[in-house]
């Protein structure tokens, strides 16, 4: 798991994990099939959506083109995060997929902004929808965006690109079954108001998965420690070390949307503690922390080290 070396006075070690990245071996498929099913439907529901003057559909194909969109920039970024690093990129391209989730957050951003200018300028504006065909296109919808999702649904609490893949399915989904609710109030009341005010709904929920989603991102892409991680555990765990006086320069931050790294410098006294005990601190920390790249820096306190104190962790 592990290797230490000794040189000037300090330790280092070096903890790695493995399989904890799910997204590039168990679903390409998955990525394929939802860019697949979905690129077809969205054109076929802006199609009707057009035809019927439903803005709801429209509004419904405009974000499901987004996520055509989010699927093949987060099944790129799982590709990327498995190539090996380089001389260049020494953590490989792992951080793509953080790039990713920004990205894709950003474009459902601009499809909020678009579908709100034109749900607007219907309900100042009203046309004539056709209830029945907004009915049967969006029951397809439901059908595939179900089925899409359930395709993601193992991996959402790994990582941040599949939990992104899920919920935009499952909220599409339930989006597809507002509209067919709207569709059924339009064929028994004839108020074509309900059309647009159904879109409205749509980019209301459409607002609320992109808020969380673009938080999350950003979180990471400023290298904030991981909210499932305590970092007042991670400390409290490495400063009762054996030997171990104090902790500091401690740092902890996402590699990628699945990985954690941790970088530490620990004061002993008693000098290097040898090999099995920094294997065994990477080998606790990926098990209670899931940290699986670890670095740890030995000192023995002879002198100060330059980045100790002065605000730093």
């Amino acid at each position: 798991m592990g290797q230490g070396h000794g040189h000037s006075g300090h330790s280092h070690n070096h903890g790695h994990a493995h399989g904890h990245s799910h997204a590039p071996a168990s679903y390409g498929r998955a990525f394929a099939i939802g860019v697949v099913l979905n690129t077809v439907f969205v054109v076929v529901e802006a199609t009707y959506g057009y035809l019927s003057g439903s803005m709801a559909l429209v509004a419904d194909a405009g974000h499901n083109l987004s996520d055509v969109l989010s699927l093949l920039i987060a099944w790129g970024a799982s590709v990327m995060t498995a190539r090996p690093a380089s001389a260049r990129f020494t953590y490989g391209f792992k951080s793509s997929s953080i790039l990713a989730a920004l990205t894709n957050a950003a474009l459902l951003l601009v499809a909020i902004g678009a579908i709100l200018i034109e749900t607007i300028r219907r309900l100042y504006e009203p046309a004539p929808v056709e209830g029945m065909t907004m009915i049967v296109v969006a029951a397809i919808g439901v059908a595939i965006n179900t089925g899409t999702a359930l395709l993601f649904i193992g991996g959402r609490k790994s990582d941040i690109n599949i939990r992104g893949a899920f919920l935009h399915m499952a909220a599409d989904a339930l989006v597809s079954v507002g509209v067919v609710v709207a569709g059924v109030l339009i064929l028994l009341t004839g108020r074509t108001w309900i059309d647009p005010v159904t879109s409205l709904v749509i980019v209301a929920v459409i607002a609320w998965g992109t808020w969380g989603l673009l938080k999350d991102s950003v979180r990471m892409g400023l290298l904030a420690v991981p909210d499932a991680i305590d970092e007042s555990a991670v400390h409290g765990y490495l400063a009762q070390l054996p030997g171990v006086t104090a902790v500091h320069d401690l740092h902890i931050w996402p590699m990628s949307t699945t990985e954690t790294a941790l970088t530490a410098h620990l004061v002993i006294p008693g000098g290097y503690p040898g090999d099995a005990f920094l294997h065994e601190a990477a080998h606790e920390l990926e098990h209670r922390f899931h940290i699986g790249h670890t670095t740890l820096q030995v000192e023995a306190g002879e002198r100060d080290c330059v980045l100790a104190g002065d605000g730093r962790i």
